[in-house]
């Protein structure tokens, strides 16, 4: 966690990506879901998966759609997705218009890239809120995802600087 989420601006030696996922399903009118336990939670990373995490989470965690219920997906990633996964995610929220993907990530994946910039305005426009990783999101991720193994969480140094310089970077990328 503390070396793949680490927002830095170059990213050397951090080619994975790991994943970390929130999904609430909701019954038609917005009633929680038959079954007990509604909300899935849990993490990948696409080194010990076939292909991205990005994908994978579709085939492996949530396979099924169901047009009747809602779903509310979140995701704490340690990087932005590439041209080609943001281009199936934005297929996959179209194909599905019941689910909402808010999508938060440490950083930004070849951000100077234009067809990484198209990408992710693709995502966007296909309804997925996307941003950046605050501080407290990196908190709120240890505490949630991260089995700790007598470790606490300490923030280093420049993630408030980095975490706006990225801020920026997608905001410019989205506008």
């Amino acid at each position: 966690f503390k070396f793949q989420f680490k927002n830095v601006e170059y990213s050397s030696g951090r080619n994975k990506t790991f994943l970390c996922y929130l999904v609430d399903v909701q019954g038609v009118n917005g009633g929680a879901a038959a079954a007990e336990g509604n909300t899935l939670r849990g993490y990948m990373e696409d080194e010990h998966i076939s292909g991205h995490a990005e994908e994978a989470f579709f085939h492996q965690v949530l396979p099924e759609y169901d047009p009747q219920r809602r779903y509310l997906v979140t995701w704490y990633v340690s990087s932005s997705p590439c041209a080609a996964c943001a281009a199936k995610l934005a297929e996959i929220l179209r194909q599905r218009p019941t689910m909402r993907l808010k999508l938060m990530a440490a950083r930004l994946f070849m951000w100077e890239e234009p067809e990484v910039q198209d990408g992710l305005r693709r995502l966007s426009v296909a309804g997925c809120k996307l941003r950046v990783m605050k501080p407290t999101d990196f908190q709120y991720t240890w505490d949630t995802f991260v089995e700790p193994e007598d470790q606490s969480y300490v923030p280093w140094e420049d993630i408030q600087e980095n975490y706006e310089f990225y801020e920026e970077k997608l905001s410019n990328i989205l506008q």
